[in-house]
């Protein structure tokens, strides 16, 4: 069978399974739906008490501003990633033997595995989230440039998992990747645009956040959706942007094969 093809009939099981496996929590699936309004509503709240008679905060008016966490919020939904706890689980366990013995890498089987995953997330969260956004709040959530806003969005997805990848595989050295995920969680909460869009950040952060991998996990995204004119600092365009985001991926992903092959050196398989 040819390679490519090979990979596209394993990822497709296993993204199959996934899908079927967390389709019986879909309850909890439904749950989360109120965690976007929510976020929403606080930030809607929040922001309009921020701006108050003023009409633009960092280069943004408040109508852009609540676009943009409404568009935060569904972003979320689509990226949302748990690689790095599987990885240090199995890991702690001894249960990557498993892994590591079988002709799939793993990196390709946990991707696979978020792919399914997020297919659920999609039908269960994003859906009914983008409608309660589109019909209940009256927000322009429909993204701007269609075609952009796919290739920025698969990009942040990747990206999440990527970074998340790498964090898990600190527990080949750790054992315990707890710490190090609460850290970058934090860290991420913020700079990646979350809770503050980066343009509201001083110039020279900026700057600095053009070579982490923060950003690129949903505020490029939301301002590419949003249709947003410049972004950033570098007052990038949208295919600048998207470019900028496309090659951190690609140097995430190298990295992590790298990390990768020096980690398996060090796996024990304890508890195995």
């Amino acid at each position: 069978m040819n390679p490519v093809r090979q990979k596209f009939e394993v990822c497709k099981a296993v993204a199959f399974v996934t899908y079927k496996e967390w389709s019986a929590y879909r309850s909890h699936s439904l749950v989360s739906v109120f965690v976007g309004p929510v976020y929403f509503i606080v930030q809607y709240f929040i922001w309009s008490a921020v701006y108050g008679g003023v009409g633009t905060f960092g280069g943004m008016e408040l109508e852009q501003t609540i676009r943009y966490f409404g568009v935060s919020a569904l972003i979320g939904y689509l990226t949302m990633d748990f690689a790095d706890w599987n990885l240090q689980m199995l890991v702690r366990t001894g249960k990557f033997l498993t892994f590591a013995l079988r002709p799939v890498h793993h990196r390709f089987f946990a991707l696979s595995q978020k792919l399914g995953h997020r297919i659920l997330g999609f039908i269960f969260e994003f859906l009914p989230c983008f409608l309660i956004f589109l019909f209940v709040f009256r927000i322009d959530i429909i993204p701007a440039h269609i075609g952009w806003t796919l290739l920025s969005t698969a990009l942040a997805f990747l990206m999440n998992f990527y970074v998340n990848y790498c964090i898990g595989m600190t527990a080949f050295y750790f054992v315990q990747a707890q710490g190090i995920r609460t850290v970058y969680q934090l860290l991420a909460s913020v700079f990646s645009g979350v809770l503050i869009p980066i343009s509201f950040f001083p110039g020279a952060v900026q700057w600095v956040m053009m070579f982490l991998p923060f950003q690129y996990t949903n505020y490029v995204t939301a301002m590419v959706w949003t249709g947003a004119e410049s972004i950033g600092e570098l007052g990038l365009s949208i295919p600048q942007a998207v470019l900028f985001q496309g090659i951190a991926v690609i140097a995430t992903a190298l990295l992590s094969e790298v990390i990768y092959r020096a980690s398996i050196k060090r796996f024990t398989a304890v508890g195995a």
